[in-house]
């Protein structure tokens, strides 16, 4: 052990671990609350799911646990299941968690990690904003109080709160490093939010906030979470498969975005199938020990990043850290007042808010705006699942939309070189016997036909093409569909007398036309490049 696990790598991990749970412990409760369950929930949600991520997961930073907009889904969730089924929230929310992790584990088992290529990073862009602007709302509720005599002093406490989480988040840092140095700065700059919780405990105990009206978090009851393997009704599995379902893709991509983000930073390979089943896992941990449905969260990860996480075993430490508080700081938490709480959820979901998405694909694509704002609109109208399910669908309805209306472009010979390029952007060099067709996307179904009615409407029009080119060179595949397509507009030509052509066949593509027999039925060539095609024909 002394050989890989020096004393350096230990001490970097410990430091790591501190900031991290000092961080962690307040934001569990914190969203375990948003989820409206018991605030020990969230800390059962941040022991042993950590400690199984770190046994499956391939990221060595990424730090998994309660994170806001899975809260917001849960709480969406339990609440909906809730009026229709006898059925406690507690109970619910160890349902939804192990749903989760079944079908992450059986994604992952089945190698789906590319599923987060699915959903676009516009359209979650825009659930991630209406969701959290959904959870501001919820949180301002608590600035307020129902006794109208402890009325300024909770809304002067939050408000206190939150002005100095936001000038630390955004200036702490520069503040600190005058004081000391920039790597200190930044650890201390990242704990404010914990000292802040226990100094507003001290106040709240000292000063009996509790007697004037100002809500704390009340009674946690000590101890860890014990693991149960309860009987779960069928009818409420049946009721929360679907929101168990989104709960998993979201948490999925927030999760590997994070992980690959910092990944990066670190050359990390992160492995998209043992993802799945590392969050899967640590979601099936979550649901037998108590627990809500987790995901890696991106401040908290980014905290055990800076703060120089060297290994997995600095997610361990974190697990043991919480774990402590469970068994014996839950009593100081009482006085915990709940308006600092949504101080820090507000803060955190602050910089998950993306508005400047509206701007960017407005500028850059009318469609991916219009899926932004869909999403938006729908969020904040019908609720989290029915964003997440029209997120969905929009992303899998651009991706349709864009690859049935594919860019199709004849090409030409570039004087003095080999290369082909479109007609229309560049003094190329071409002949009127030849037509050379390029199309930048695969061929299938949805789009083939375009293909078929381009080069037709080009041969109607031009009486001495004696020979069509169709470059290949953007084809990565072609289904039946196509093949189809490709069959029939190769007897269309014949009947007018036109050899059809292919170049730059990739392999895959040509190894499937080939064992379907279309090369013995092509009237033309297959070969090797443009320009070989182009040179055999032009004579």
């Amino acid at each position: 052990m002394n050989q890989y696990y020096s004393k350096q790598l230990f001490v970097n991990d410990i430091i790591a671990a501190f900031i991290v749970t000092a961080l962690l412990i307040p934001q569990s409760i914190a969203y375990a609350m948003l989820a409206g369950l018991p605030p020990q929930v969230g800390l059962f949600s941040s022991i042993l799911p950590i400690v199984v991520y770190s046994l499956f997961g391939s990221s060595t930073t990424l730090s998994v646990g309660p994170v806001a907009i899975i809260s917001l889904m849960t709480a969406s969730a339990i609440g909906s299941v809730s009026e229709n089924v006898d059925v406690g929230y507690a109970e619910a929310s160890i349902v939804l968690a192990l749903l989760s992790g079944l079908f992450l584990v059986l994604f992952g088992l089945f190698r789906l990690g590319l599923i987060i290529n699915f959903i676009s990073k516009p359209v979650v862009s825009g659930f991630i904003t209406a969701s959290s602007l959904i959870i501001v709302a919820k949180q301002i509720d608590h600035f307020s109080a129902f006794d109208i005599s402890s009325f300024n002093s909770t809304l002067a406490l939050g408000v206190t709160c939150l002005t100095i989480l936001l000038l630390n988040k955004q200036f702490g840092t520069q503040i600190f490093s005058r004081l000391m140095p920039a790597g200190i700065a930044n650890l201390i700059s990242k704990a404010v939010p914990f000292l802040l919780v226990v100094l507003a405990s001290c106040m709240s105990f000292f000063f009996d906030l509790e007697a004037i009206g100002v809500a704390v978090v009340g009674y946690i009851p000590q101890g860890l979470p014990s693991i149960s393997f309860a009987e779960v009704d069928v009818s409420i599995v049946e009721k929360l498969a679907l929101p168990a379902l989104m709960i998993s893709l979201i948490g999925y991509v927030e999760s590997v975005s994070v992980a690959q983000t910092l990944g990066a930073k670190k050359r990390e390979t992160i492995i998209p199938n043992r993802e799945l089943i590392g969050l899967g896992a640590s979601n099936i941990a979550s649901g037998l020990s108590g627990g809500m449905p987790v995901t890696g969260g991106f401040s908290r990860s980014a905290v055990n990043f800076e703060a120089g996480a060297a290994t997995k075993l600095s997610n361990l430490y974190v697990a043991l850290g919480v774990a402590l508080a469970a068994l014996f700081l839950t009593p100081y938490i009482y006085y915990l007042p709940k308006v600092v709480l949504a101080s820090l959820i507000i803060v955190a979901v602050i910089g998950l808010m993306e508005f400047v998405v509206f701007k960017r694909t407005w500028l850059y694509s009318k469609s991916d705006f219009l899926a932004v704002a869909a999403t938006v609109v729908i969020t904040l109208t019908s609720g989290v699942e029915a964003g997440v399910i029209s997120g969905v669908i929009i992303s899998l309805c651009l991706h349709l939309y864009r690859t049935s209306k594919p860019h199709i472009a004849e090409v030409g010979l570039l004087e003095g070189t080999e290369h082909f390029r479109n007609v229309k952007r560049f003094d190329v060099t071409t002949c009127p016997r030849v037509l050379s067709v390029r199309q930048d996307e695969s061929l299938f179904f949805a789009n083939a036909e375009m293909l078929q009615a381009y080069v037709l409407n080009e041969l109607y029009k031009r009486d001495q093409i004696a020979h069509v080119i169709i470059q290949c060179s953007a084809v990565n595949e072609v289904d039946y569909s196509a093949l189809t397509m490709l069959e029939n507009l190769n007897n269309k030509l014949f009947e007018q007398g036109v050899l059809l052509h292919l170049s730059e066949v990739k392999g895959p593509v040509d190894d499937k036309l080939a064992t379907a027999g279309f090369y013995d039925r092509l009237t033309g060539n297959k070969y090797l490049s443009q320009y070989d095609a182009f040179e055999a024909l032009k004579r």
